[in-house]
């Protein structure tokens, strides 16, 4: 990618030889984007990175974004706390929408960072959501320590609506509803109930008119979150768009599921790697068991009286919405929002937002401005102290006024010798040219492993075996695989063997669907229960191939397929956890009841039985 000036000056500033590093930027400015140029210069030059956020839907946007491998903070402090893997002079902490982040939080992080010698970057935005807990800490530091801006806003298209961001992340909230007024985007009803039922219908036309877009409801509380969900799911309803409904109890109530819903992940389960916030859609659903295709690609099963915490996922409160972003959003204004929700709201979209508002709660769009451009931004205990001083200025409210790059005065020298810091002789390619993408060790190895097996599959197809500097290539990608995580190279040739497409693919490079596919493999390996969902689902694929070649003609085939599935029985004896989950699922898998030998005994003698007697039985 290349960086643009404001994006250059803060790479430059957060790769210096500094313990802090300080970005202030604009919603959807491509702070993420200059991140993930950052991560690849520090494990260049040989640091680990990690990032950290509030929740676990932020800590996923960022890693999705940067490419950061990144943690709740609540997860790193669980860690430290039971003496797991400590922070080193090696390690750079990347904090991300570091203004929701409370005083006590942040200094507990930055106390650990500097305890141990860690490099520490916060990157956000003090006008967006503010913290819940008490303070202002990343406020106070932008006013303290400075740092540097991107303003620049890149994530709409248009130049109207990048024109108003600006002004709403400048407190000029009155412009930008003005803005958003003209061009069509406000819209009045009677009461609130009418708000909801017309934001319902602009929702639902533009799913229809534009189905490959991505799209997000928002309000503030909960309670209208539930309405939201409701009237949305009851449309896809009316118009036949959902599966058979099963009701579950969750963390929330009692709710109806079907396949075609909108699910949201309500608590972080690193076991289905969902975070609080996650959102996918039904595959799936049964009275206790759902899959569900998530947002990214992945897909995951589980049981729902395992995993309880879920919801429809139509509408979200704004504050589950901070880093997220769509094609379009809709907004339902409630008078509990201010200006730092209203600035969120208001930013997610790539194309288009629209607002809806009813006059029982605004009598006119004079009190709805004045409800949305509301400050209640958070103040820190030493800016009162500072204020009463009658010979010092209050610091501005306003982060961003008269803030530039590295103009924050240096520190008096200090006459006794400094010890050598760990960035210290650190110097990173100037970034006004295009930074070249770097693959990760594990692309290489990935690509490495594709060619051999091109190499050597072009080999068997001229009828001869592999050539002994094909083996040693092979050996060497698999000995790479396997340093990245033990089996990775096992679910690769998996992979593989079950897409051939993706081994050509990825022996030109473009790896990642493949290094996707292989994760997913991982997970269902070490996963039981996607295991058996797995043999479920293949075995009654190649049951029903069977069944299609009946008679003498067909007995080469059908011969290969059966032996396809004895395979699987064999297989199937070597994974006991498994072969007592399919113990209940005899009847999927067209099984009589248990003999009382193993299940993997019975599907051999029931292929040996209906060999001998015919395909119809």
């Amino acid at each position: 990618m290349t960086l643009s000036a404001e994006q250059a000056d803060a790479f430059e500033h957060v790769t210096e030889a500094k313990d802090l590093g300080v970005v202030i930027g604009y919603a959807g400015t491509g702070k993420s984007a200059m991140l993930g140029v950052a991560r690849e210069a520090w494990e260049t030059a040989g640091y680990r990175v990690t990032g950290l956020a509030l929740s676990g839907i932020a800590a996923e946007n960022l890693e999705s974004g940067s490419g950061i491998a990144s943690r709740t903070i609540a997860s790193m402090e669980y860690q430290w706390g039971q003496g797991g893997e400590q922070l080193t002079a090696q390690d750079v902490l990347v904090v991300d929408e570091a203004g929701m982040i409370g005083t006590r939080q942040l200094e507990r992080v930055v106390r650990e960072a500097e305890k141990r010698g860690a490099k520490l970057v916060l990157v956000g935005d003090p006008e967006q959501l503010q913290a819940i807990e008490a303070g202002a800490a990343f406020h106070s530091v932008v006013e303290r320590h400075g740092g540097v801006e991107i303003m620049e806003v890149r994530r709409q298209h248009e130049d109207w609506q990048r024109d108003a961001i600006g002004q709403l992340a400048t407190g000029r909230t009155v412009e930008a509803i003005r803005a958003y007024e003209n061009a069509g985007h406000i819209h009045a009803a009677e009461t609130r109930e009418a708000a909801r039922a017309d934001l319902i219908d602009r929702w639902d036309r533009a799913r229809r008119e534009h189905p490959g877009e991505t799209r997000m409801i928002l309000t503030h509380t909960r309670d209208e979150v539930a309405e939201l969900n409701t009237l949305a799911r009851n449309r896809l309803q009316a118009q036949h768009e959902l599966g058979i409904e099963y009701r579950h109890e969750t963390s929330r109530g009692e709710r109806l599921f079907a396949q075609g819903d909108r699910i949201m992940f309500l608590r972080n389960e690193r076991s289905l790697g969902v975070k609080n916030g996650s959102l996918g859609t039904i595959e799936s659903v049964s009275p206790t068991r759902m899959a569900v295709l998530m947002d990214d690609g992945r897909s995951v099963a589980f049981d729902v009286k395992d995993y309880a915490d879920i919801d429809h996922g139509y509408a979200a409160t704004i504050h589950k919405s901070q880093g997220v972003t769509v094609d379009r959003s809709h907004v339902l204004a409630t008078p509990g929002l201010d200006r730092h929700a209203t600035y969120v709201a208001l930013s997610r979209h790539r194309d288009s937002v629209d607002l809806h508002y009813g006059k029982d709660d605004f009598a006119d769009q004079n009190r709805l401005v004045r409800t949305l451009a509301r400050e209640r931004g958070k103040d820190m205990a030493s800016d009162y102290a500072v204020a009463k001083e009658p010979s010092a200025p209050a610091p501005p409210r306003n982060p961003f006024a008269g803030l530039r790059p590295r103009q924050v005065p240096e520190p008096e020298p200090i006459s006794v010798p400094k010890a050598r810091g760990m960035f210290d002789g650190l110097r990173i390619a100037p970034t006004n040219v295009v930074v070249p993408e770097r693959p990760s060790p594990l692309d290489r190895a990935v690509e490495r492993f594709a060619r051999a097996m091109v190499d050597i599959g072009r080999s068997r197809a001229r009828g001869h075996e592999a050539l002994p500097h094909q083996r040693v290539a092979l050996d060497a990608a698999i000995e790479a695989l396997e340093t990245h995580k033990p089996g990775s190279a096992r679910d690769l040739a998996r992979v593989f063997e079950a897409s051939p497409a993706l081994i050509e693919e990825a022996a030109v490079g473009r790896t990642a669907n493949a290094i996707r596919a292989m994760q997913l493999e991982t997970e269902i390996r070490v996963d039981a229960g996607q295991r058996a969902d797995r043999f479920v689902t293949e075995w009654q694929r190649l049951r029903s191939q069977r069944d299609k070649l009946p008679g003498w003609q067909n007995e080469d085939a059908r011969h290969k397929v059966e032996a396809k599935m004895t395979a699987m029985g064999k297989e199937l004896a070597r994974d006991p956890q498994v072969e007592s989950l399919l113990r209940n699922r005899r009847i999927e898998l067209g099984l009589k009841p248990a003999t009382g030998a193993s299940l993997s005994h019975d599907i051999q003698s029931w292929l040996g039985l209906s060999r001998g007697r015919g395909i119809g039985m």
